[in-house]
């Protein structure tokens, strides 16, 4: 490894980042040259028949504008020689483009509420065990398998201009090299790859009216997909790096980082916006245990990430949106900490995943009629709100481990936790505590440690991501949390389950 310089732009669902990778002999560092906000916007149009309806976009032209200003910070922080450029991003969502390369429209946020009831109509197109069986995936309103077929039944006038679908990493490689084509990490949780062949399934899109011609091609992670733009290297100051196929969904990347010893002892916590509950296995399990335990077989780099989808911090960011537009500022999260610790512990506890909370206008009247609903306590402040989702949150991971070792037939023996979440010094104690297990927390930036070492990949710097962990656990700190008194946990479990699924 000598010598080589790597870029990784990691979009979650609130924030970006760009970060700068360097391999010099045998050593690895990483540091962070770009960072920005961003959010969905809602829009509030009249249709054809008059009916104003909230519709939800993206903003792609500020994303791949921080694109190109993490670029030019890198050339003017690190330097005007980049070897690769690979990208992540959240797991759903994109936009056709025509003839012409040209957008059809904007790209829908995955909570667009056109996608409410779309589970159900997907489900009366194809038998939903078959549809697991090929796919491995379970039922979210924001699969692609929903965002497609309502575009067929809803825009099929525009539908006759598309040329090809472009997943939202595919649309940001497109502006970069011209390639349409998206890895199989992401492909994998569109419900509409055959998880074992990792091709889109005829099958699956035939019975939902989805064109096979407009499917991108799907490569292996680690692909590479050309050269930056002539034009937009010159405009950043740097030579036509390659641009490598990350593991491009977000979580494919996270639990790539999580420097794991024994993959089948360790359930891996990728916590951001949403919290990825799961473990690592060699082939997908796709049978009726894992179908009734709602678990998905999303494509990893060599193996299967058998997970569930959880809500995560998304609570806590809509609870703090809330409180912006009532205050008039935003409070600092050092301060949100504060008022959590202050609160009485264990009083009572949501399902992070009742579909209450998916994209209330209010999440702080959500919880509370929750609350009031199942029978228990009401917050009475802001502390109380946020210890209630955060214990929430904690009991619901070991519920879902519970699910995962049942199915699989191995037990948990230790918990890592990577992510913006590892930052969470009370959440991490909780899990610990609520799981009765040890946790592993970080890397902080796990998903961007995972993009940067499958372009190492891709680069031939490493052969495998087996070579990637030792150099994970020496370039980044983890720090250990240890459970604490089990009793309290346990009988909040009790409750909890009463009220969760």
């Amino acid at each position: 490894m000598s010598g080589k310089k790597l870029f990784a732009v990691d979009f979650g669902a609130s924030g970006g980042k760009c970060f700068a990778g360097i391999f010099e002999g045998k050593s690895f560092s990483m540091r962070e040259v770009h960072r920005f906000a961003h959010e969905g916007t809602s829009f509030f149009v009249p249709e054809t028949r008059g009916k104003v309806t909230e519709r939800s976009h993206w903003d792609d032209i500020l994303l791949f504008r921080n694109i190109v200003l993490g670029l030019q910070a890198y050339r003017r922080d690190v330097s005007d020689k980049l070897d690769s450029i690979g990208l992540d991003t959240w797991g759903a969502d994109g936009q056709f483009i025509n003839q012409n390369g040209e957008m059809l429209g904007k790209i829908y946020c995955y909570r667009d509420h056109r996608l409410d009831n779309m589970t159900d109509v997907v489900k009366r197109k194809i038998d939903a065990k078959r549809m697991y069986e090929i796919t491995g995936i379970h039922f979210q309103p924001f699969n692609l398998s929903n965002q497609l077929h309502w575009f067929v039944k809803n825009r099929r006038d525009l539908l006759r201009s598309a040329k090809v679908y472009l997943p939202v990493p595919a649309v940001f490689n497109y502006y970069l090299c011209g390639s349409t084509a998206v890895d199989s990490s992401w492909a994998s949780v569109t419900q509409l790859m055959d998880a074992k062949k990792k091709q889109w399934s005829r099958e699956i899109l035939k019975k939902l009216d989805i064109p096979a011609r407009v499917m991108p091609a799907i490569v292996d992670p680690g692909a590479v997909l050309g050269k930056l733009h002539k034009q937009l290297a010159d405009a950043a100051g740097i030579n036509c790096a390659k641009v490598i196929a990350a593991a491009s969904h977000d979580t494919a990347s996270a639990f790539a980082a999580a420097p794991v010893r024994h993959a089948d002892e360790a359930l891996i916590i990728s916590s951001g916006t949403w919290s990825l509950v799961g473990k690592l296995i060699p082939e997908p399990i796709t049978n009726g245990a894992a179908m009734a335990a709602n678990m998905s077989n999303e494509g990893g780099i060599g193996n299967t990430r058998f997970l569930k989808n959880c809500m995560g911090s998304w609570l806590v960011q809509e609870l703090r949106r809330i409180w912006r537009i009532a205050d008039g500022k935003e409070m600092d999260w050092s301060e949100l900490d504060k008022l959590t610790k202050s609160a009485s512990a264990l009083t009572a506890f949501i399902d992070p995943d009742d579909k209450s909370f998916y994209n209330p206008a209010n999440m702080e009247t959500a919880i509370k009629d929750f609350c009031r609903k199942t029978g228990q306590t009401v917050p009475a402040n802001r502390g109380s709100l946020l210890r209630v989702v955060y214990e929430s949150l904690a009991l619901k991971y070991r519920r879902i481990n519970e699910q995962i070792c049942s199915v699989c037939g191995n037990e948990t023996k230790v918990v890592h936790i990577v992510g913006g979440g590892s930052k969470n010094i009370m959440l991490n104690q909780f899990v610990a505590d609520a799981l009765g297990l040890p946790v592993v927390a970080g890397p902080e930036e796990g998903t961007a440690v995972g993009n940067l070492m499958v372009q190492a990949m891709g680069l031939g710097i490493i052969k495998s991501m087996k070579e990637a962990l030792p150099i994970i656990r020496q370039a980044f700190p983890v720090k250990d949390y240890k459970p604490r008194d089990a009793g309290p946990w346990d009988k909040a479990y009790e409750q909890f389950r009463k009220i969760a699924k």
